[in-house]
């Protein structure tokens, strides 16, 4: 106890330019923790294994978020045959309490629900969860698809509000999505995610009577993906129709046939996890966890 705690201080240690370098770092060797570090070795922010721990408070936006929670995963058989999509886990946690903790770290606290399928086990978990979110419940009688459940909200929301599906976690940053949707006067901003695909093989483009127009070995083409992700002004609302099912997409075209502003909100590829599919719910409980 009478040594220097400089004797006994780690004079190296390692650490990571990015959170995913330090999740990368974490999970080949057995590490506490691994600090994130700016260009002068100043700590940013610290993994040590569990998105909990990297819950953190950043400028608060204060925006209520709607999740549409009622569809019933099929892409998930077997498994929303016994739970609903969105209490499926990924790690410790399912996805949409993930997703919950996610837009909580800006201080968005309100949450709305829709569901339909298996609602009563949806209820059951969150009433006995001991982190106690700040829910309110709208059911679906029927499927109303990805945007027809918002009718279910109409006079509930006064302010612009996040809409999202329950299967995406998005951890880029929602201070800008929300500032260039408001400094752009949107109605509706999608969040979009670029993706990446390789072809494995030659294309050829063909012009009449076969003549070769273009090749292009194993090409790379990059285009933008939705996210299911929206930031929505609360006048949207008050165009859908009471029980009748509708996607979400259709109501972004019908904003923008009446003249109204909607547009994209570009993300990296790397900041989108989506678990619509049983390979993806896998890469995404890597991602977060390790393997």
């Amino acid at each position: 106890m009478s040594d220097r705690a400089m004797d006994a201080a780690n004079l190296s240690p390692r650490s990571a330019k990015t959170m995913e370098e330090a999740k990368i770092l974490y999970h080949k060797k057995n590490y506490i923790a691994i600090p994130v570090v700016d260009e002068n070795g100043g700590v940013v922010d610290l993994f040590n294994g569990s998105p909990r721990s990297q819950k953190r408070r950043r400028k608060p936006l204060n925006m209520p978020v709607v999740i549409n929670a009622g569809g019933r995963g099929t892409r998930l058989d077997p498994f929303t045959k016994v739970l609903p999509k969105p209490l499926i886990p990924v790690g410790d946690l399912p996805i949409i309490e993930l997703i919950m903790q996610e837009y909580q770290s800006y201080h968005c606290d309100s949450f709305h629900i829709i569901v339909n399928y298996k609602r009563d086990l949806m209820k059951a978990y969150f009433a006995d969860n001991e982190n106690r979110y700040n829910i309110s419940w709208y059911d679906e009688e029927k499927p109303l698809g990805t945007g027809g459940g918002l009718s279910l909200l109409k006079g509930k929301l006064q302010d612009t509000f996040f809409f999202a599906n329950c299967d995406a976690l998005l951890t880029a940053n929602y201070e800008s999505m929300v500032r260039f949707h408001k400094e752009n006067g949107n109605v509706i901003t999608m969040v979009c995610a670029y993706k990446n695909l390789n072809i494995p093989y030659g294309v050829v483009e063909m012009g009449a009577n076969g003549i070769i127009e273009r090749m292009q070995e194993k090409p790379l083409i990059s285009f933008l993906t939705n996210t299911g992700i929206y930031i929505v002004e609360p006048e949207v609302i008050d165009d859908v129709e009471n029980d009748v099912a509708i996607g979400f997409p259709d109501i972004v075209e019908k904003q923008r046939q009446k003249g109204r502003k909607v547009a994209v909100f570009p993300v990296s590829e790397s900041e989108w996890m989506d678990m619509g599919q049983l390979p993806e719910l896998e890469k995404m409980r890597v991602k977060l966890f390790g393997a």
